[in-house]
Parts: structure tokens; C-alpha cells; sequence
């Protein structure tokens, strides 16, 4: 199967007790530094952190548990391929 790169950006907006519990979740990683959750997260700030996360639990519920709340927190999305 032949695959492809498309780069993706996506505008979302989050609540304080959206980035709360994201704060919690990356502060208790902190005590776990060799989980998977580490991979390529080298030199990131709390704050890239966290909002990171924020981002990957809306899109994942988007596309995988509840897309209609989800979908109100993703504000636009832009993409094209990528070299």
C-alpha cells in the first residue's frame, strides 16, 4: 500500500478545564519519564505540552468517540501535501 505525507494544521479552542486536566496528565508524566509518552517530545515546554495533548484528546474523540463534541472545539482545518 502506497502512502502519502499530508501536513495538517488545525485551529481548536479549549476550555480551562480542558487545559486543567491536560496540565494534571503532563505533570503526573513527569514522574514517569520513561513512558512512551516521551518519544519525540525532547526539549518541549509544559506549555507546548500540554496544548499538545489538549489537541490530541479533541481529535481523538473526534474520530473516535464523540464526534459532535469534538467537532465544536475544531475551529478550522487546513492541509495540503506534504514533500
Amino acid at each position: 500500500m502506497e502512502t502519502q505525507k499530508v501536513k495538517t494544521c488545525f485551529t481548536i479552542t479549549f476550555t480551562a478545564d480542558q487545559y486543567q486536566q491536560a496540565k494534571s496528565y503532563v505533570e503526573d508524566m513527569r514522574k514517569h519519564p520513561a513512558r512512551v509518552f516521551w518519544r519525540g517530545k525532547e526539549g518541549k515546554s509544559d506549555d507546548e505540552l500540554i496544548v499538545e495533548q489538549i489537541a490530541h484528546r479533541i481529535l481523538s474523540g473526534f474520530y473516535n468517540e464523540n464526534p459532535f463534541l469534538a467537532g465544536k472545539h475544531i475551529i478550522k482545518m487546513d492541509a495540503g501535501i506534504a514533500s
